[in-house]
């Protein structure tokens, strides 16, 4: 059997209407796009109008962040102690339910959607759900990018679950 036989370079120009591979004289408009961020930030922590410490904290370093990086883009994902929350600004996407362990499961779920490049959790133990805040390990065990902690409370003697968290995190 043989091997169909091939036209030459040279043969096959002539086959080409060069009429069909004409460029056009105006240049095609490319299509708008919006730009990404340069980077996607998403903060997880108490948030205001909740009256404490860190969620002022949190609200004033997301307010910095932004105003030093204007094109960074900032989620936050507060934590609820009330069954109705609080009424959060824009900024807040995801609501965390302190001791429903499966909220903590779908802001992981959230996150990782919503391609977030790094998560900035505000650590304290008291506002997170399970024992010595420990719901906020299955969030972060979940997640699909890097995550930095700020710990609010270092304790010199903690109990063993406080430091399971702490060994965790």
């Amino acid at each position: 059997m043989s091997l169909p036989k091939m036209m030459s370079p040279v043969d096959s120009l002539g086959l080409i209407e060069l009429e069909s591979i004409a460029l056009e004289k105006a240049p095609i408009s490319p299509i708008a796009v919006r730009p990404r961020p340069t980077l996607l930030i998403a903060v997880v922590g108490n948030y205001l109008p909740r009256q404490c410490g860190i969620a002022t904290f949190t609200t004033d370093l997301c307010d910095a962040i932004h105003a030093e990086y204007g094109a960074t883009e900032l989620l936050a994902l507060p934590v609820n102690d009330t069954e109705e929350g609080y009424s959060y600004p824009a900024r807040v996407r995801f609501e965390l339910s302190d001791y429903n362990f499966a909220s903590y499961r779908q802001a992981a779920d959230f996150l990782n959607f919503s391609n977030i490049d790094l998560v900035c959790l505000q650590h304290e133990y008291g506002i997170f759900g399970g024992r010595a805040g420990a719901h906020i390990l299955e969030l972060l065990r979940r997640l699909n990018m890097p995550f930095v902690t700020a710990l609010h409370t270092v304790l010199r003697d903690p109990d063993p679950d406080q430091r399971a968290v702490l060994a965790e995190l």
